[in-house]
This record gives C-alpha cells, structure tokens and sequence, in this order.
C-alpha cells in the first residue's frame, strides 16, 4: 500500500475532526506507521542503489540516465547562474571605456608625464601611434586603478574631450563562471563513466558526449577569460595633441632650412643628370637612324632624288611624239 502525502494529509485531518471517538487514535497510529514503513523500504531501496554504485556495476540505463541528468543540470542557453544563498551577494562586474583628448603646448612632455603614470598604475600602453603635432596612446589599466589615471590624465593639458562608458556584465560574467563550473564536473562524471562502461557501444557514446564537454568547455573558457580581462582591466583612448598653430614646435632653425636647401639642390642636380641619361641613351640612336635615313633618301645616296628624276624623264618622253604629230598635220 502506497500513500502520498496529500492523501495522508486529508485522512490526518479527517481523524482530528473525530478525535472524540477512542477508536481514531489507533487508526492514526497505524496511519503512521504504515506511512513510515514505505519510506524505510524507499531507503531501503536507495542505499541497495549506492551499494550497487560503490561495486562499480554501471549499466548502459545508468549511462543513459547520466545523459538525462547532464541535460537537466546544464542548460547551455539558459543564461541563468545557480545562485548560492550562503554566498552573499555576488560582486558587481563591470566593463569601464574612456575616450579622452587633450591639447599641450609640448607633446614630449606630456608623452614622459604618461610614462610616469603607467608605472605608477601599473598600467601599459597596447598601441601607441606618433605623429608630427601629437600622439595617440591605446592604454590598459587595472579597474581598481581606472578613476585615479583618469584624473591624472586630465591633468596632461587642455581637455578637448571626454568620454566614458560603463558596462555592466555581472550576469553574463557570473553565468559563464557557472556554465564551465558545470561543464568541467560533467566531464569528470562521464570520465568516471567510461571506466566502467561494459560494451564496445556504451564506451563509443560515453567518448562521444565527452569529446562534446570539451569542446564547449573550449568555447565557454575562451569567452569567460575575455570578458574576465575586459572586467580587470579598464581600456582608456588617449589623445595628446600640440597647439593649434605649431608655434615654437613648428619652426625651423637655420642649419634646418639650409640643410633642406642643399637637399633640394641634390635632387635637382639628381633630376638633371637622370635626363641627361636619358638623352644618351634614347636621343643619340634615334639623331642616328634620322641621319641615316636622311642619307640614304636626300644624301649621296639620294633614292628620292633618283626617284624624281626617273619620274620626271619618263613624263618628258611621253609628250615628246605628241609634239611631232602635231608638227606633221600642220
């Protein structure tokens, strides 16, 4: 006989109603122990279950059933972390951006400011680019150093811009931390499985669904670790710019602009011995195959010359007999 608690709950009542009558205190004793004897027999049943466990004797509907289990533990698209009550609140995780410009009367100074400040935060440069008139910085900081530097960094000059952005991934971060908490104990349990599958089939399933764990285990650590380094280490863009008008920073001394001059004179002496190259070499063959070609048709030669007085003494034979004819009609 097997009764459920609703039903025992209803029948406890029921002889409360009555209790007047002498007869219902046996029953509700009896009540009880017929109730207390199902649940020893339940636990009769799951300690035979561990004993079984402990003997290593794991069937193919165990496996199945670690399947079923890992299913329900793990919800890969769940987004919702298992929350600890005996924890406490979990630490807010935040992801801090900063864009700052700033304009000084000498970059160099505020580039050797800068480099105070990093090692004095412990902060680093992840790109740094140089230019004529300034200097752009890429710069990674600890969170719990992120305020101070940036009001030290204000402090470099003129501020002509200021951003900042805060994000906040508390939940993200600690859902990632869950998910690979409870990839990595599935994937001991199914390591634990594979030693005591007994077929060829169940060892094939069981190497399967851990080759699967590792990989999400892969792909989830990867993202936890990113977004752990974004949490840890607050990025700042810095910009250090000279004056408007390059002042003193922009002129050039005397040894300067004459040192440009004779550069300038070098390329035009450059340019004109390359021109000068290149009439050796293209413009004497081609003065060459002109003179040639002159000699030949105008010259001593003269082939257009002969040509012409071919062309013409042929002409004058012609209209000689004409002339005679013209003499014998008259």
């Amino acid at each position: 006989m097997i009764l459920d608690n609703m039903t025992l709950k209803y029948m406890i009542i029921y002889m409360m109603n009555k209790s007047r009558r002498i007869l219902s205190i046996p029953v509700f004793l009896g009540l009880i122990f017929i109730f207390s004897g199902c649940g020893g027999k339940g636990m009769q049943r799951k300690a035979v279950y561990s004993m079984d466990m402990a003997a290593g004797s794991v069937k193919a509907e165990e496996i199945q059933a670690g399947f079923a289990n890992s299913a329900e533990v793990y919800d890969g698209g769940s987004g919702n972390a298992p929350v600890n009550p005996q924890a406490g609140p979990p630490v807010r995780k935040l992801v801090s951006r900063a864009s700052l410009r700033v304009r000084t009367q000498d970059p160099e100074e505020g580039a050797a400011r800068l480099e105070g400040l990093l090692d004095k935060f412990d902060a680093w440069s992840a790109s740094t680019n140089i230019y004529e008139n300034g200097r752009n910085y890429s710069l990674r900081v600890p969170a719990r150093s992120y305020n101070a530097m940036l009001e030290e960094l204000k402090t470099l000059g003129k501020i002509l811009f200021l951003s900042e952005t805060t994000e906040d991934v508390t939940l993200h971060y600690y859902d990632l931390e869950s998910r690979l908490t409870t990839q990595r104990e599935l994937l001991r349990t199914f390591q634990g499985y594979l030693g005591k599958a007994n077929s060829i089939e169940e060892i094939m399933t069981v190497e399967q669904r851990i080759g699967e764990l590792q990989s999400e285990i892969d792909r989830t650590g990867t993202q936890f670790r990113s977004l752990a380094d974004l949490v840890d280490y607050a990025s700042i863009d810095l910009e250090i710019s000279g004056p408007e008008n390059a002042g003193v920073f922009g002129r050039r001394s005397l040894a300067e602009r004459i040192g440009e001059l004779f550069g300038r004179f070098g390329d035009n002496i450059i340019e004109i011995v390359v021109i000068a190259l290149g009439v050796i070499i293209y413009g004497i063959p081609v003065l060459l195959i002109v003179l040639i070609l002159y000699w030949i048709l105008l010259g001593r030669i003269g082939l257009l010359r002969k040509l012409w007085r071919l062309a013409s003494g042929k002409k004058k034979a012609e209209q000689k007999p004409v002339s005679v004819n013209q003499d014998v009609k008259s």
